[in-house]
């Protein structure tokens, strides 16, 4: 015994080595997902294409070939939904004689065919079109489910002309010669991976799967944004890791014996798959041999006796090291072993023996042990775990006959990995079953897909479609401009008597109101002509929803009782100062100072204002309460003060745009004091207000095209509220399901069509909206609708604009969907990002086309080629979400290529816009008193 000890010293691993393994095959891991390390790798770890695991739901009749070991096998697999027990099976070997596996790749690949022909027809299952999925146990490089090129035979196979070419189509062509059979091969899967995926069918923890048989591998589930070789940060794949090529570079030198040298030159493929050589069954045996051969020569065994059977390669197989080292009758086995060899053992021989089969398959279970701890680290690690709880897949004729095998293994890797929990499950059917799971969840992913795809391309909108809304839009436009149309126009293209854009002589102190959405602001706005400098103090005041949809009387005392506080907190209350009231709904004016409530927005509901003038009812609450007198100079649209604060650092700006989103304050009664400077044209919004939850546009038109204003001469700013476009049914052909729910869903239903479809308000509940529908066809969240996920109004737009996020990772989308009540898998998570990147894309490609008939409106009147522009913007969807504005940009460039539109963002037009244009109209006023 302590002979042998010392004999084979080197073969005895410490756990400070196994650590160090670890740390080498951790590195080798690294340099295989890399890009640019990849090539020279030994360890190639090979994207597989297989992106989710079985999730109970798969169901139907699947075929499986298993080529790769020293027989061949076809099965018929019968996965039912009733329960996870519920899978049947049938199948049947056939051989692989040495000139079929050694002789040129067409054989071998038409015999595949035949024995699958021979398999169907002998069922009587010819008649069937079945999907099948092909488990090949050979190093190939995948570029999808269904294509793989060998990189190199292993084991004892070696058919010529395989290497480099696509082992699926190569066996779709053989079965043609079959003309009975209609086969679809779905998915290319590695024995490994159909480990994986058998146990994971039982145990959806499983994300692990290892053979220990005539080969041996692993592979394992790895976070998309590791892998350099496939495009896309998204989700999870499974990777093929090929250790079996692990030291293939040298990194094992200091640990291979003079007997795994020798086994190596002997070898089909010297140089190649050493740690393989080391650990599997296939060459376990041949290991044994030479050892003991070596023992004998030096007199260590048999009295220095050899027979020619010890000196006969394969004479010793791994069966017999199983046998040589079982718990009771492993002695008597060992004697019989070595007298079939032509030996004559004596007892200690016999007991030597045994002890060098044990140590061989201890180095064994050590080596793989410490491989696979170095993974489930690097599991760890990418959950971000301080302990992990995971299952792995175990198959292989080694782990599962030798008696003590799994138990070594076992225990090894629970040392390395104490803050690892690992269950070790046997896979029940092997890899072939796994196969017939890659296929059926290759199945259900791809119908799934299909489904969640007719969703998503309902939002996908082809440039023929861009054009039709951009030419309708045009068509809207002009119809609001006529005397004979306007009344029938969706567009009302409201006329807002500003004439002129400001020059650089404004100055005074301005009063400006700002209503729009939940929250009031009164600002009081300093404006110093020269340097162009300009200084705001702001409050901001709630409006309660009761207030919102009450009666219009108590709006507007509520309005005169935040000026009240206002001029209060300033020491104003005597002061009798310009005022511009920032009023963002629709209103027809018939003066600048003059304005009838069209109709509500934006959730507002208060009664006996529609039809009214706004700036009388504003007045009236004033005299009410008869505390302070204003002159109320000018009604503001938020859109024309976004034009007009743009167009006072920049002459050319003649457009101005809201994509408005959500308002970052929230709703509770709450006065918030800010200085806000503004010099050298630069100016910072309020803090904790951003403007804008609607969408609309404002421009300046050409006075001879304006039918309800007398006068052809100069121009005037027409606020379109463009969010009407559309309540004809002019655009109901780009109209969803979920839009027509989120209208109905509204306060305004059938109103401000375009609106719904492009404005943050309405975006995160369209979103909402697809993932109950998705969720009822059971694709997301395991099919269960969460009360959270039926609460309106629960998906706002803001976290769109998060989870849309290019920084983001999908652990942390998964945290805003859990922040929401939904438990998200990881391939829910892809999903809910797809949708709202397809509302948002379809939203800013929408107000892109709108964008583009003003642009072109503009340069036909004008009579250019070429038209120059920029476009005043505001809004948090448009400043704030990921890629609405890159989308929006270029939309505009593709649907008006002769229009050069520069955009600008506008900070607070609502209040510094306001007071421009009380600016404006009381210069223009002393203008004309002058004149």
């Amino acid at each position: 015994m302590f002979a042998v000890d010392r004999f084979l010293y080197h073969m005895r691993l410490s756990d400070e080595t196994l650590v160090d393994i670890m740390t080498r095959f951790q590195a080798e891991m690294e340099k295989g997902l890399g890009k640019d390390t990849n090539p020279t790798a030994s360890v190639k770890m090979l994207p597989t294409f297989v992106r989710a695991i079985p999730d109970g739901s798969e169901n139907g009749e699947f075929l499986s070939l298993d080529l790769g070991g020293s027989k061949f096998r076809v099965l018929k697999v019968q996965v039912s939904q009733e329960g996870k027990q519920n899978v049947q099976m049938e199948s049947q070997f056939y051989p692989t004689p040495n000139e079929i596996i050694r002789g040129n790749g067409t054989e071998l690949f038409g015999y595949v065919a035949d024995c699958l022909a021979d398999f169907m027809r002998t069922r009587e299952m010819t008649h069937k079109k079945l999907p099948l999925g092909f488990t090949f146990s050979f190093p190939c490089r995948q570029t999808k489910l269904d294509e793989g090129f060998l990189l190199s035979w292993t084991k004892k196979f070696k058919a010529r002309g395989v290497q480099d070419t696509d082992v699926v189509s190569r066996l779709a062509n053989a079965m043609k010669e079959h003309e009975d059979l209609d086969v679809d091969i779905l998915s290319l899967v590695n024995d490994t991976v159909g480990t994986m995926m058998t146990c994971a069918y039982d145990d959806p923890a499983c994300e692990v799967g290892v053979i220990i048989g005539t080969g041996t591998n692993a592979c394992y589930m790895e976070d998309m944004s590791n892998i350099e070789l496939v495009e896309g940060d998204e989700g999870r794949m499974c990777i093929n890791t090929e250790w079996g090529a692990f030291g293939d570079d040298g990194a094992l030198e200091d640990i291979r014996t003079e007997f795994d040298r020798e086994l190596d030159l002997g070898s089909l493929n010297p140089g190649k798959q050493l740690f393989e050589k080391m650990v599997s069954g296939l060459y376990m045996g041949e290991l044994v041999r030479l050892i003991l051969l070596k023992m004998a020569k030096v007199g260590l065994l048999f009295g220095g006796a050899k027979s020619s059977a010890l000196h006969t390669k394969g004479k010793i197989e791994t069966q017999h090291v199983a046998a040589m080292e079982k718990y009771k009758e492993g002695l008597a086995n060992t004697r019989e072993i070595l007298v079939n060899l032509g030996l004559d053992p004596s007892e200690s021989d016999c007991i030597a023996v045994q002890q060098v089969c044990t140590i061989v398959s201890f180095r064994s279970a050590n080596l793989c042990a410490a491989a696979l701890a170095a993974i489930l680290t690097r599991l760890r690690e990418n959950k971000k775990l301080a302990r992990l709880r995971t299952t792995v897949g175990m198959d292989g004729t080694l782990y599962k006959t030798h008696p003590q095998y799994p138990k070594r293994l076992h225990k090894v890797v629970r040392r390395l990995v104490p803050n690892c929990d690992v269950r070790f499950l046997l896979s029940e059917s092997g890899s072939t079953k796994g196969a017939a799971m890659v296929t059926a969840v290759a199945c259900r992913v791809q119908a799934q897909r299909k489904q969640i795809d007719k969703v998503l391309a309902l939002f996908q909108l082809s440039r023929e479609q861009l054009i039709g809304v951009r030419d309708k839009m045009r068509t809207e436009l002009e119809y609001g401009l006529k005397k004979k149309t306007h009344a029938l126009a969706t567009v009302k293209m409201l006329p807002t008597f500003v004439y002129g854009m400001p020059d650089g002589t404004e100055k005074g102190k301005f009063l400006a109101l700002d209503l729009g959405g939940t929250n009031f602001r009164v600002l009081l706005v300093k404006i110093r002509s020269g340097r162009k400098s300009v200084r705001m103090y702001n409050k901001i005041f709630a409006i309660p929803l009761e207030i919102m949809q009450g009666t219009g009387e108590e709006l507007f005392d509520h309005i005169v009782q935040c000026i009240a506080d206002f001029l209060d907190y300033m020491g104003l209350k005597g002061a009798q100062l310009p005022l511009g009231f920032t009023f963002s709904f629709p209103c027809r004016q018939t003066c600048i100072d003059k304005g009838t409530l069209v109709g509500w927005t934006k959730g507002f509901k208060a009664t006996d204002c529609e039809g009214e003038d706004v700036v009388d009812m504003l007045r009236e609450a004033i005299k009410r309460r008869n505390e302070f007198d204003l002159d109320i100079v000018a009604i503001v649209n938020d859109t024309v003060g976004t034009m007009m604060t743009c167009g006072y650092e920049d002459p050319n700006c003649e457009i101005g745009l809201i994509a408005g989103e959500w308002s970052s304050v929230t709703p509770l009664a709450r006065f918030h004091m800010t200085l806000l400077r503004s010099d050298g044209g630069h100016c910072s919004t309020a803090r904790g207000f951003s403007k804008g939850t609607g969408s609309n546009v404002c421009y300046m038109e050409e006075m001879r095209n304006i039918e309800l204003v007398d006068g052809d001469e100069g121009q005037m700013c027409i606020n379109t509220e463009w969010g009407g476009f559309g309540d004809n049914g002019c655009i109901d052909d780009i109209c969803t399901q979920y839009d027509k729910e989120v209208d109905e869903g509204s306060l305004n239903s059938g109103k401000q069509r375009y609106e719904k479809m492009t404005s943050g308000m309405y975006l995160g509940e369209i979103v909402r909206q697809i993932l109950i529908d998705l969720t009822r066809q059971g694709l997301l969240f395991r099919g269960q609708i969460s009360e959270r996920l039926r609460t309106k109004g629960i998906f706002e737009t803001k976290f769109l604009s998060q989870i849309e996020s290019d920084r983001l990772a999908l652990l942390q989308v998964r945290k805003i969907l859990q922040q929401l009540g939904l438990d998200s898998t990881c391939e829910d998570s892809i999903v809910v990002k797809e949708v709202c990147g397809a509302v948002s894309r379809r939203a800013a490609q929408l107000c892109g086309a709108g964008l583009a008939a003003i642009v072109e409106k503009r340069r036909e009147d004008q009579g250019l080629e070429h038209f120059k522009v920029t476009v005043g913007v505001d809004g948090t969807l448009y400043k704030l979400h990921p890629h609405f504005s890159r989308i929006l940009q270029e939309t505009v460039k593709e649907l008006a290529p002769q229009c050069d539109v520069t955009f600008m963002l506008s900070e607070d037009g609502s209040g510094k816009g306001a007071a421009l244009i009380t600016a404006v109209a009381k210069r223009l006023q002393q203008q004309e008193k002058e004149n």
